[in-house]
């Protein structure tokens, strides 16, 4: 597979509802289980299956993605056989930029036409899974299918925003919709899909010479009726983050040790950029209880169901609870923090009682001091 699939992870108007944890990063860097960011999920499973050529499209606050990525060592993706291309709009106009993904496709249409690759998977950084993408082409081919779309199939509503699905008994798509229409369906779209690259470029000058210029909602809904395009049902664990319930509650999520296994370990291992940190120091009097606890942490005080990122310190006598504390937080000496969230280098002062709700948790912006 590594020969003959082009990666594509799409950030064009990627659906984002985080409020202050994207006011100055994309969706895609946004800091995700005490030490990740939401696109090494994709990233780290294209890798697995193979994919050694990925084309990142920024859009917009993209200097974080740059900064992550950087040549794609952590993800083996620097050899020359390889490569990791990061390629933001194709111009500053604002007008320009506001258009749909397949107009900055097609800006970008040199890329995918030096590629000799005869496939290409397009994926958004929100679906937070660990996915073979071997599996989704031989299904594919077998199919005979134009386009294949992974799917989902859920017994609850999914705390992100999908799109969802109806298919026939051969598992052919009938109908997809936006995840704020009223379909009664259980399965939802993971905003993966499969196609040959020429078929891609042909729905992108198509849908452009008709004043089209989305990939999904004008390339692939309009032509369902014409294209042979199949859900690919995934199994593994699946969560969507694109809200700020849903960031919390995924997070949340790993706490449990069978979530944990099935995302960081099957079928393959998630990459990060790596930083240097000395581990986690529990003082004297800590008391931790069902949490993650990154490398250069701190701990003097109480953390209780928490995820807890690098270089964090809680003072002696705090206590958080049900909480995320993103890189080099502070917690004050006497001070508790319930349901919050709280991004970089947040300084909670001593003797601060902060209590938001589970279902609408405190949000602390980046450097704010409480």
């Amino acid at each position: 597979m590594k020969h003959n699939v082009l990666g594509v992870i799409n950030l064009i108007h990627e659906s984002d509802e985080l409020e202050a944890l994207t006011q100055g990063r994309c969706l895609a860097t946004v800091p995700f289980g005490a030490r990740y960011r939401l696109i090494d999920f994709v990233l780290s499973s294209m890798v697995g299956s193979g994919i050694s050529k990925v084309a990142v499209f920024a859009h917009t606050k993209y200097r974080s993605l740059m900064d992550h990525l950087g040549s794609g060592k952590h993800w083996d993706l620097q050899h020359r056989q390889s490569g990791l291309f990061i390629l933001p709009p194709a111009t500053d106009n604002i007008q320009e930029i506001s258009r749909g993904d397949l107009y900055h496709f097609y800006q970008h249409r040199d890329y995918f036409n030096r590629s000799n690759l005869d496939y290409v998977v397009i994926t958004r950084s929100h679906m937070v899974c660990n996915i073979d993408f071997e599996k989704v082409l031989a299904f594919h081919v077998e199919k005979g299918a134009d386009i294949t779309v992974v799917c989902k199939q859920h017994d609850e509503e999914l705390a992100g925003k999908a799109r969802k699905v109806k298919m026939d008994e051969d598992g052919r798509i009938t109908a997809i919709q936006d995840h704020y229409g009223r379909m009664l369906s259980d399965v939802s779209s993971m905003e993966m899909y499969i196609m040959r690259k020429d078929l891609l470029m042909e729905l992108v000058e198509t849908s452009l010479a008709q004043g089209q210029d989305h990939l999904v909602r004008h390339a692939i809904f309009s032509r369902l009726d014409a294209l042979n395009v199949y859900a690919y049902m995934y199994e593994g664990y699946l969560g969507v983050v694109n809200t700020l319930a849903s960031y919390y509650a995924n997070n949340k999520r790993l706490l449990d040790p069978d979530v944990w296994r099935q995302l960081f370990y099957q079928p393959g291992p998630i990459f990060t950029k790596g930083k240097d940190e000395p581990p986690a120091r529990y003082c004297e009097g800590s008391s931790v209880t069902n949490s993650l606890i990154a490398n250069g942490c701190r701990i003097e005080g109480t953390v209780i169901n928490s995820v807890i990122f690098r270089g964090v310190h809680v003072e002696r006598g705090a206590v958080v609870k049900d909480s995320i504390v993103m890189q080099n937080g502070h917690i004050g000496s006497g001070s508790s923090i319930q349901y919050g969230i709280l991004d970089k280098d947040v300084v909670i002062e001593s003797n601060r009682d902060i209590r938001g709700a589970e279902s609408l948790p405190f949000l602390a912006a980046k450097r704010k001091v409480i």
